[in-house]
This record gives structure tokens, sequence and C-alpha cells, in this order.
């Protein structure tokens, strides 16, 4: 008996069990026939045709889970081909068929996994509420009377229906995350470039991103790593460059009271703040922080001129077929002529001068948390007013993939009645992807919400996204190299991040050097004093990063063994005892950031 969430863990397990794939496409055939939502699909796998690919996979790969997403059901949006189905990106007159796979697909199939359809989309990937194709809207799995969220609609209801294990979508302005938020599902949304696009229908090319909706963090991690890698097809794909965020006591950017937005929906902001206080249970520290330029970055998506680059996508089909696309669209991307050259390059002058004040927050937090969307409607409200109540579900959204951030979408909980679910968002700067993972994956947890429709749902353990620290050496750092004092960036620029705060033992005394610029503090050891201990950050390094640092390190200071007051010993900033010599003894502060900031006190 299967269960109706149908993520990695169960179908991996099922199978050693003895499942076959033929079992299974037999199970997803009936499911799909089941199913009350006509709208998920645009086109299907024929039955003969999935039967023949488990066969085929069989004669590849006959050893149960020889591959890593051996005999795994997954569903593709309808603007990424798929070879032997056409492409339509939700417009039959624009309908092409392929001839191979995009990367993406490819990738996966070659991993084993298994095509069942393509997925309905709002047209064009243009819109964030599922409602704006010819196909029909894909319905909330928790109410039919409910927008799925878009563009990448069907795509989220498939998985959580149960219907297929993981699915592909894209995302411009959210698409990948505002749809996971509405069925209570994960979405991955890579760091730009990380995932390329290549064979991929594009909404706005310099800013599209493939994106993952899985039951789970660990589930879309996975099948994300599968998808990413470089590719010279594509001209925006970049080589990754792996960014690490502290693993314990992160610092998580949440609204202020002046940028907070829900639109009247109280139960959405009372899931926000009931997961700001899972994200403090779990040792964050919670940092209001000002999104007012994250939020007018975001408006440059739609009320600028990357609405062109829409244009630019389907410029030739819509001077010959402008009736065939869905009005609210055509509206949106015929807006496009009223932004010329010089509008162009105004809206990325106004990017990068919001990029710049965006960094003065960067500086005070390493990730940032917010709602994936401030509410939900209606489908009947949706269609009401198409575009304001569009817009409501980009606030916190249309900025990531502008100002180039990884972002995961985690299930917050459901509203007071059970009646419908609410998401946030992890959001980091470039290349965090894996690093935001292991705090997505327990703030999952935490929430207790379940996967998909079945709210009741236990996320196996086999699934849990843990930090490694592999390849990094760890240092302590006692004095200017601490968060944010004045050679932090020593550190954060060779790749470095925080893994903890701590004390030494008490043996060591702390000493303020004389001389020094910036100012610095000695930590020295006497091994006859017995002091409450001070408090030191212990961060990590890369092997090589690290070679350069301690190169690099002025005298006295130098690295030696530091007994810290848990037993451990780890290299960190020491001084030569005849530089204490005059030296001002400030252990009594505990600490240099202490220190620091009693002398600005006049202390």
């Amino acid at each position: 008996m299967l269960p109706t969430i149908l993520d990695l863990t169960s179908l991996k397990e099922a199978y050693a069990a003895g499942l076959s794939p033929l079992d299974l496409v037999e199970e997803i055939i009936a499911r799909c026939k089941a199913s009350d939502d006509p709208a998920i699909f645009i086109t299907m796998t024929s039955e003969d045709s999935l039967r023949e690919t488990v066969h085929q996979l069989l004669a590849k790969s006959p050893v149960p889970n020889g591959l890593p997403l051996w005999g795994i059901p997954f569903a593709v949006k309808d603007n990424i081909d798929v070879a032997g189905l056409p492409t339509t990106a939700g417009c039959p007159a624009f309908a092409y068929h392929p001839q191979e796979d995009a990367a993406v697909v490819s990738r996966l199939r070659a991993a084993g996994a298994i095509v069942i359809g393509k997925t309905n989309l709002d047209q064009f990937a243009t819109g964030l509420n599922g409602t704006r194709s010819p196909h029909g809207a894909p319905r909330s799995v928790f109410d039919r009377n409910y927008v799925s969220g878009g563009s990448s609609s069907g795509s989220a209801v498939a998985v959580a229906a149960g219907l297929a294990s993981f699915s592909l979508g894209t995302d411009t302005a959210g698409s990948g995350r505002v749809p996971a938020a509405f069925n209570n599902l994960v979405g991955i949304k890579p760091t730009p470039g990380l995932v390329p696009n290549v064979g991929v229908v594009p909404a706005c090319r310099s800013v599209d991103v493939v994106t993952v909706f899985a039951a789970n963090v660990g589930d879309g991690i996975a099948v994300r790593k599968i998808i990413e890698g470089f590719d010279a097809r594509d001209p925006f794909s970049r080589q990754a460059l792996p960014a690490h965020l502290p693993s314990d006591r992160p610092r998580i950017g949440v609204l202020d009271s002046a940028e907070r937005e829900f639109y009247g929906n109280r139960d959405v902001e009372a899931l926000y703040d009931a997961a700001i206080d899972r994200a403090r249970s779990l040792g964050a520290v919670i940092v209001p922080f000002d999104y007012a330029p994250f939020r007018q970055a975001a408006e440059l998506l739609y009320s600028g001129p990357w609405v062109a680059e829409r244009l630019a996508a389907v410029k030739g089909f819509l001077a010959t077929n402008a009736q065939d696309f869905d009005p609210t669209v055509r509206a949106i991307i015929e807006a496009a002529k009223n932004y010329d050259a010089v509008a162009a390059f105004e809206g990325r002058y106004k990017l990068e001068a919001l990029r710049q004040k965006t960094k003065a927050e960067w500086e005070r937090v390493d990730f940032l948390m917010l709602p994936t969307s401030p509410t939900t409607y209606t489908i009947e409200e949706m269609r009401a007013d198409p575009i304001a109540r569009n817009s409501h579900f980009g606030r916190y959204t249309n900025f990531a993939n502008l100002l180039d951030c990884a972002a995961i979408a985690i299930p917050a909980g459901f509203d007071p009645d059970g009646h419908l679910p609410a998401g946030v968002m992890l959001v980091g700067p470039a290349f965090t992807d894996d690093a935001l993972a292991p705090f997505a994956d327990a703030m999952h947890r935490a929430a207790d919400s379940g996967m998909g429709k079945d709210r009741t749902a236990k996320l196996p353990d086999a699934s849990r996204v843990t930090s490694t620290g592999n390849d990094v050496v760890p240092i302590v750092v006692v004095g200017a190299h601490l968060t944010d004092m004045p050679l932090n960036h020593e550190l954060t620029g060779k790749g470095g991040y925080r893994l903890k705060t701590g004390r030494t033992d008490g043996s060591y005394r702390l000493f303020a050097l004389s001389g020094t610029i910036p100012p610095k503090p000695g930590l020295v050891r006497d091994p006859g004093f017995a002091g409450d201990g001070i408090a030191v950050e212990v961060w990590a390094l890369p092997p090589a990063a690290f070679a350069h640092f301690v190169q690099n390190i002025p005298a006295p200071l130098g690295i030696g063994k530091i007994l810290l007051d848990d037993g451990s010993r780890v290299s960190g900033f020491l001084c030569e005892a005849h530089a204490i010599t005059g030296a001002k003894d400030i252990t009594e502060f505990g600490g240099w950031r202490n220190f620091i900031r009693a002398a600005g006190a006049g202390a």
C-alpha cells in the first residue's frame, strides 16, 4: 500500500521491499484517472509509453534503486521541453514538438526518473495564480474554490495530490514558490544560473530559474543536485561558487512593522509570526530588517523594463497570433511597448542602486525569512481583479531573482480552522542553496504540517538535511575578525562562515594591544588563572583560504590551539607573551565586543 504522498524515501523503501516500477506506474495511472481536477495536466504521457519506459529502465538498471531516481515519477511544467510530448507554454497555437529533452529533463531521465506528463501553467509563465490558462485553472488541493498558485500551477498540484514524487516548475517572480505555499509543499528556487535553462521557453530570460516542487526539503535538494551544473549552451549558466551560512545561531532577517503587508489576511500573518517563534526556538537570532529596498527592486519586475523581456521571448508569435493570448497575459506583455532602450538602462541603474541599499541589510543578517505569499484568493476573486490581486502574491517573492538570491519555500502550517495552508521562504545570497537547506528542513519538521494534501504525514528521517562541515578548517577568532567587526570581511571574502559562538576555558586572559589598526586584542593563556573564559566565535574556512589567511596574520599575533570551555581544542588567534607588556588587561569584560561597547560608552 503506497502512501498518499509519494516522497522519495517511501518509494525507495517500497522498491527495496519488492515493489515493481510497473506496479507504481499502474498506481499513477489509476490516481490520475480518479483525480477530480481535470486542469492539472496539459499532456499526459500515454499509458503504453509509461509502461515501455519502465521496461527500458529495468533493462538498463535491473537492480532496485540502482540509479539515484530509479523509477521515481515526476511531472514537468509545459514550458520545459520533453522529447515526445508537445511544448505549449499554455497556448495551443504556440505548440511545437521538441526533438530533445531540456537539459534538466535529460539529467533526470538519466538518473532513472520517469516523466508522467506536462503540467498546466499560467500562459507563457506570466502570473502567480494559476487562472491564466485556456486549459482551466488547477485548484488548491485543500479547497477547489481557491487558486493553486502559479505560474507553475499544475506542477505543484500534481505533487501535492500524490500524482508525482516531484515536479519541475520555473520561477521568474515567484512561480516556483507561491504554489508550494498554497499546496503545503517545499519549493526549491536555485540561485539564477545554477540550473541550466536549455530547452525552456523563456519568460524573462535573464532571471528565469528552473525550480523543484517536492514533499520535503531533502527530496527537493536531492533533485536539484541532479539538475544543476554548468551548461555552455545557456548564456546565463554559471559555475557554482557555494557560499556558507552559520550553522549555529544564524541571524535571520524578518519583516519590521513598517513593511508588513498581509492585505487583511490575519491568519497568514499569525502563521508568519508562529514561524518566527519556531526559528527562535531552533536557535536563530531574529533581526527585524528594512524590506523597503527589496520591495522597490521587486516592483521593477512588472513595473519596469523587465516586462520587455517577456515581449522579447514571444514577439514574433505575438505579432501574428495576438488573438491566441490570454487577455491578461497579452495586456502585460504588450505593456512592454511602453519601454525603450533608455528605459532599460534607467531600470538597470535603479536596480543596481537598490542592490547597494540591500547590502546594508545583508550585513546585519545571514538570511531572510519572509511570507511566501501574504494572502490567497478564490478563483472568482482572482478573476475579478486579475492584475492587482496577482501582484499581492508577489510582494515578497519578486525581488529574489533580480537580486541574485537562492530561496527555499517551506510549509508554515494551516489557519485556525485547518482549512488553508501558508508558507514562509528562507532567502539567502547567491549560491547559499545548500547552506539554507538544513534550517529550512528543521523549520518544516517543526511546523508539523505534513506533506501536500496529507497534513498528518510524518517527514521521514531519511530525508533529514544536516550540516556536514566537510572540507573546511575551523578557526577561533576573538577580536577584529568577529561578526560585524572591521576585519570580518577577511573571513567572509574567502568563503568563510561562522560555525558557532562559544567561550575559551577559564585559563585565558585578554589584553587590548597598543598601536594596532584597527584595534585588536591579544589572547594569552595563563594556566594558573581561573576566570570565566573569553567570548569567541568559531569560523570555518576552505583549506586553501585558511592557509592564505594564516600567512597574512601580522605579529605579534599567530595561530595556536585554543582550549574551549567544552573541552575541544581548535586553532585560533593567540598573542606572543612579550606583546602584552604594558597592555591593558581587559579580561574582566569577558570578550572584545563587550570591551569595545564599553569603551564607546566612555567606560
